[in-house]
């Protein structure tokens, strides 16, 4: 499961179908009605919040949005519009921002470089608004890959 942090405009097309699949399930996963995925680490800056099902609705929400710049046709009824708060913040290291930008970058190079072009010269990578960035090293819930 990978729930970016990063700008959604940087994902490719399979990148941003998979993070609606991965969001949706993490939905799933907070609102009890799935049994697997209950732990993983992408979850947990969702449940910290006071209200983890306004953090997860309001990411996808973002997710949506994105997609309508696309002229895709996700289900904007899979989002619960009451609970989609824009002021919610999800505070989130610099570094772990910096990392995923690699991440992605890495994974565009080898599955769509028309895309890794578009994004390859970008020195500060910009965020889902969701998100606060704070100076930081990568967050503790993150599983560390070998970037080449």
């Amino acid at each position: 499961m990978r729930l970016w942090s990063l700008k959604l405009s940087y994902l490719d097309t399979m990148g941003l179908l998979a993070v609606w699949r991965e969001g949706l399930l993490a939905k799933k996963v907070l609102e009890g009605k799935t049994k697997g995925y209950k732990n993983h680490p992408q979850l947990e800056r969702f449940k910290a919040l006071d209200d983890p099902l306004i953090g997860i609705n309001t990411y996808l929400n973002q997710v949506y949005l994105e997609s309508l710049s696309r002229d895709y046709a996700f289900s904007k009824d899979k989002v619960n519009p009451s609970l989609i708060d824009k002021n919610v913040k999800i505070p989130l290291n610099d570094k772990q921002l910096s990392y995923e930008f690699e991440l992605l970058k890495t994974k565009l190079k080898i599955r769509d470089n028309k895309s890794y072009q578009k994004i390859k010269d970008i020195e500060i990578p910009e965020h889902v608004s969701i998100f606060s960035i704070r100076k930081g090293p990568i967050e503790n819930w993150e599983k560390i890959k070998k970037l080449n």
